[in-house]
């Protein structure tokens, strides 16, 4: 049975030439941008552009009724206008916050926008921003639409990781992938846990994944547990202790099954290979 990785696939000639140009003055601008007023005004730039395909300019009319949703809808591309939930937290740290809140908003508005869709130029700038969010970003770290995390400065991805849609992040503590990991659809990744008599004590545990983790779909990670190098946990299963090396666990709460060693392989399948094949 065959091998099947990643096609790499790309854009028009001049498609790509824009996709490039504009990623990499994003992240030129925010690189050199450390002030969060800065990042603030970049992020409302772009998303005025892109979402209302026209630059900021002019002031609102807060006179006429009829205008009021259009005046919602602008000063609600301003980072500086909103909240998100982690700034609710009580444990965040304002300051760091503040100069990645900008930088969360947009991408999580980037992929609320049609343009998400386009896969080539989402993992980009997905990545790019990844640099500026996160405590640690690896190399060719595949990132997929629609996952959330929390503080994001407190999440670390090391190299040849794969996030897939719709993914949890919850770094209120600290996460950290390890090289090589592949995260499916709808999995969630926990690093804090509420006291079970009182919910307003909260304890941040550092969750550890990998290297080489299989996390299957709407899998469950919970605080403080790792889960240990080439181990897979199956579809819907829930992790509440720690996994150990190249053991394949399932259930709720995810109990082992196999080692990997002992694992069937697919009728006809190749053995060795080069690289990893990443899939749901």
């Amino acid at each position: 049975m065959p091998r099947y990785g990643y096609r790499e696939l790309e854009p028009t000639r001049e498609a790509k030439e824009v996709y490039e140009r504009w990623i990499d003055f994003l992240d030129r601008e925010i690189g050199k941008n450390k002030k969060a007023a800065l990042r603030e005004e970049l992020v409302l730039d772009n998303l005025h552009q892109l979402l209302l395909g026209a630059p900021k300019g002019g002031r609102l009319n807060f006179n006429l009724n009829s205008e009021l949703p259009y005046n919602v809808l602008q000063l609600s591309l301003d980072p500086k206008n909103i909240t998100l939930e982690a700034e609710y937290y009580g444990d965040v740290d304002e300051e760091k916050y503040a100069l990645v809140k900008p930088l969360i908003y947009f991408w999580q508005m980037f992929d609320r926008s049609p343009i998400a869709i386009n896969q080539w130029l989402g993992l980009r700038f997905r990545a790019m921003l990844g640099k500026h969010i996160f405590k640690h970003l690896g190399k060719n770290v595949k990132l997929f639409h629609g996952i959330e995390f929390s503080f994001g400065y407190n999440l670390t991805i090391e190299d040849d990781c794969v996030i897939h849609r719709y993914v949890i992040l919850d770094d209120r503590g600290e996460i950290v992938i390890k090289k090589g990991t592949s995260i499916s659809d709808f999995a969630a990744i926990y690093s804090h846990a509420h006291d079970p008599v009182d919910g307003s004590i909260v304890e941040n545990r550092k969750t550890e994944i990998g290297p080489g983790a299989r996390l299957t779909y709407h899998t469950a990670v919970m605080a403080g547990v790792s889960v240990g190098k080439d181990a897979t946990i199956g579809a819907m299963g829930v992790a509440t202790k720690a996994v150990e090396d190249e053991s394949i666990v399932g259930g709720i709460p995810a109990k082992e099954i196999k080692k990997k060693g002992d694992a069937k392989r697919f009728d006809g399948a190749e053995e060795g290979g080069e690289g990893r094949a990443h899939g749901a």
